[in-house]
């Protein structure tokens, strides 16, 4: 089975490190320590000018909770836009309502504005509160894949959904599997998961031994 390691990374030093620690993708944002908001422009275009890699950008205006309005809702529009000017190949985004659902009509909005380019949901996910059905959501909203730890602190924590999730994917939608991934859990993830995709951060070391640690799995 052939997992592709994503690499979440904050700066253009961060993405070279990735890359060259063996990364297969990256996913590109600011503010971390906030849960990572959307990069500005300018950096977006240096990594996608000076890393080859597939490129991945966060679409997200603020830390905090997923509930957007109006102001907000466009903000991400117009982020959207620019990522497909400057060439991404995918944007992560996600929003949710009240009730703690996927908030279709919004979701459904990005994801119109953002095609061709790839969608992944993010870790909202983890905050919805029927997992299945928000699974289902994603897969009728047409989305590619969708970030989550098994709605636990970390993915190791989260492994019984993210296994039933993979189950009730059926290949309809990817799950990416986040939080807390090293290579000192990573082979035992795989196992108990079928996960095909993994999402890390760390610099090229941590990254290397991650990538070892997969193609040996």
């Amino acid at each position: 089975m052939t997992v592709l390691v994503e690499a979440c990374v904050d700066s253009l030093a961060a993405a070279r490190r990735a890359a060259a620690g063996g990364a297969a993708r990256l996913e590109l944002c600011q503010n971390l320590v906030e849960g990572g908001t959307t990069p500005d422009r300018e950096l977006l275009t240096a990594v996608r000018e000076q890393v080859t890699l597939p490129l991945h950008v966060l679409i997200r205006p603020r830390g905090g909770d997923f509930l957007y309005t109006g102001d907000e809702t466009a903000a991400m529009l117009r982020d959207i836009a620019a990522a497909r000017r400057i060439g991404v190949q995918g944007v992560v985004l996600g929003g949710l309502d009240p009730a703690g659902r996927v908030d279709q009509p919004l979701t459904s909005r990005l994801v119109e504005a953002a095609r061709p380019l790839a969608v992944t949901f993010h870790r909202a996910f983890d905050r919805t509160g029927d997992p299945g059905e928000a699974l289902e959501v994603l897969v009728r909203l047409g989305i590619e894949r969708v970030l989550t730890s098994g709605q636990a602190d970390t993915a190791v924590e989260g492994v019984v959904l993210l296994g039933e999730l993979v189950a009730r994917a059926a290949g309809r939608i990817t799950v990416l599997a986040g939080g807390g991934i090293r290579a000192s859990n990573v082979r035992r993830l795989l196992a108990a998961t079928g996960v095909t995709e993994i999402h890390a951060t760390g610099g090229a070391e941590g990254i290397a031994a991650l990538v070892a640690a997969v193609n040996a799995s």
